[in-house]
């Protein structure tokens, strides 16, 4: 099952992502905001996982439309 996801840690959510700091993810995972993430380890384990499509996902539905489309 792992398989079917591309796991990505912060750092490589912000290499990704032009201009995204992992200070942003934090305040957002802070603020219970997306995109939504993964604790393995549990509520006071340090490993935070993305899964990529949902990266994705998030970056597509904060699309501004203009005039011309």
């Amino acid at each position: 099952m792992i398989d079917d996801h591309r796991w990505l840690s912060p750092a490589q959510v912000c290499e990704l992502l032009p201009g995204m700091t992992e200070e942003i993810l934090s305040e957002r995972r802070k603020q219970r905001l997306d995109p939504p993430y993964f604790k393995p380890t549990g509520d006071r384990g340090r490993v935070i996982l993305y899964d990529r499509a949902e990266v994705h996902d998030w970056v597509l539905a904060s699309r501004v439309a203009t005039r011309e489309g």
